[in-house]
């Protein structure tokens, strides 16, 4: 295939079977890391090119990853960044620490891409497979990353852990944050069994670093580490004191270390979520000999799509890719200490896997104005059910709620900023694919209001 510009290498990969697309089917015929093992081999093993670390968990990993990709550039390391999904643009999955490459490299290992796997298939018992879509992604990225002559690459788990297309490196540390319950149809319906397939990512001899995680899945997670002879360094057992406030101004974060240092920061991504997660890379940073003071305005300005992102002023608009109970929680709390008022109004939508009475149940503490409206449709959801589930919750509620079904995003989006006084503020939370619509979205709205850019 021809490849001339950046679409054109979406277009390829998106020829091949797209497990994102799915939210069951979790076997071995599909999920598998042989068939990566060898399609890396077939490419030069492109991988083994720069230093990486590792991430997964249920939330935090990519705001966490950003935060080391940034560190390390700020210290002079040309640093590669490999995340999912993306926002709004395919580009915001593979990058130079947040900056999209150029064009050019683009196409180029595009064009790399298509024309090394040309004829290649992964045969065994079963026949033969063709690589997935994500696994062409991880190559790509791997690629992308070795061509640019990058020394390092921070690369955040697509889905779980175990059989996970980017669990065929060996890094220099592995991170795991916090579990919730996710995708119970295809990683398990326990925490434990959630827990455990993220803790594969854990290698021999690697040094492993846990957020702040408790019961059982840090219990499966010193477990993992102990049967690898991995180290085990846990945020908690280093970290003192973690003060957080959201501002109007960011989040002001106050960290005590027990050896004694201490910083305190203002991060452009706010919520206390954001304080723990900067607080996990520290601690990476600082074990793996590479922290420097000289990082910090890294840290503070580092910024991604999607986590508590305000796209306007007048009124307020943010948009969050908030899809567990805890991570919806935390920024809910951050959000209503910022915006106190009763006239706010929340846009949410959810996949089909997800918790979502408790989510709902969380929004109706919180808000008077609910709309409810359609995540993409890269992936399952069901929001006339979603819908419904959310009447009967607020029917048992002594207050009255304005709850209205706007499918279309722009349509919500416009509906929303007709009823939202000045005083209030838009919230848009529940899934990464709604945050990329509703940010589209008011891209195209954005002439027709008189609002001051975040």
């Amino acid at each position: 295939m021809q490849i001339s510009s950046f679409e054109d290498v979406i277009r390829f990969t998106e020829q091949f079977t797209n497990l994102e697309k799915q939210t069951s089917h979790y076997t071995t015929r599909t999920y598998r890391l042989d068939r990566m093992h060898d399609l890396l081999a077939h490419l030069g093993n492109p991988e083994q090119a720069f230093k990486k670390i590792h991430l997964a968990g249920s939330k935090g990993k990519g705001s966490t990853a950003s935060y080391l990709a940034s560190s390390l550039t700020a210290m002079g390391y040309k640093t590669g960044l490999y995340l999912s999904p993306h926002l709004v643009d395919y580009r915001e999955r593979f990058t130079l620490s947040g900056t999209f490459f150029d064009e050019s490299l683009l196409v180029s290992t595009g064009q790399e891409l298509a024309d090394s796997i040309e004829g290649f298939t992964f045969r065994d018992e079963w026949g033969e497979t063709n690589p997935t879509t994500f696994e062409l992604f991880t190559a790509y990225a791997y690629l992308l990353f070795r061509n640019s002559g990058c020394s390092w690459a921070i690369i955040e788990t697509g889905l779980g852990g175990r059989l996970d297309a980017t669990n065929t490196i060996i890094p220099e540390a592995s991170v795991l944050c916090p579990i919730e319950l996710e995708h119970t149809k295809i990683l398990g319906s326990t925490i434990r069994e959630i827990a455990t397939e993220k803790s594969k990512i854990i290698k021999k001899g690697v040094p492993v670093f846990i957020g702040l995680e408790e019961g059982e899945a840090l219990d499966v997670f010193l477990a993992e580490a102990k049967d690898q002879h991995s180290t085990p360094y846990l945020l908690k057992e280093h970290l003192g004191s973690l003060t957080s406030s959201t501002t109007s101004e960011g989040e002001q974060v106050h960290y005590r270390w027990k050896n004694g240092e201490e910083e305190h920061l203002c991060l452009s991504m706010r919520g206390l979520v954001q304080a723990q997660n900067s607080a996990l890379a520290m601690l990476v940073l600082k074990t793996l000999n590479l922290f420097d003071q000289a990082m910090l305005p890294a840290i503070e300005s580092n910024q991604i799509p999607g986590r508590f992102q305000q796209l306007s002023k007048d009124p307020c608009l943010y948009v969050d890719g908030a899809h567990t109970t805890r991570s919806l929680q935390a920024l809910l709390s951050s959000f209503s200490s910022l915006h106190p008022s009763k006239e706010n109004t929340v846009i949410f939508g959810a996949l089909e896997d997800k918790d979502h009475t408790h989510m709902l149940s969380l929004l109706l503490d919180y808000f008077q104005r609910i709309i409810i409206s359609r995540p993409g449709t890269f992936k399952k959801s069901d929001i006339n059910q979603l819908h419904e589930l959310l009447l009967e919750l607020a029917a048992k509620r002594e207050k009255q709620y304005e709850i209205l079904l706007i499918e279309d995003n722009l349509s919500a989006l416009k509906e929303a900023l007709s009823r939202t006084a000045k005083e209030g503020a838009i919230l848009t939370c529940g899934s990464f694919y709604l945050a990329g619509g509703i940010t589209s979205a008011y891209e195209q709205v954005r002439s027709s209001h008189e609002s001051q850019l975040a």
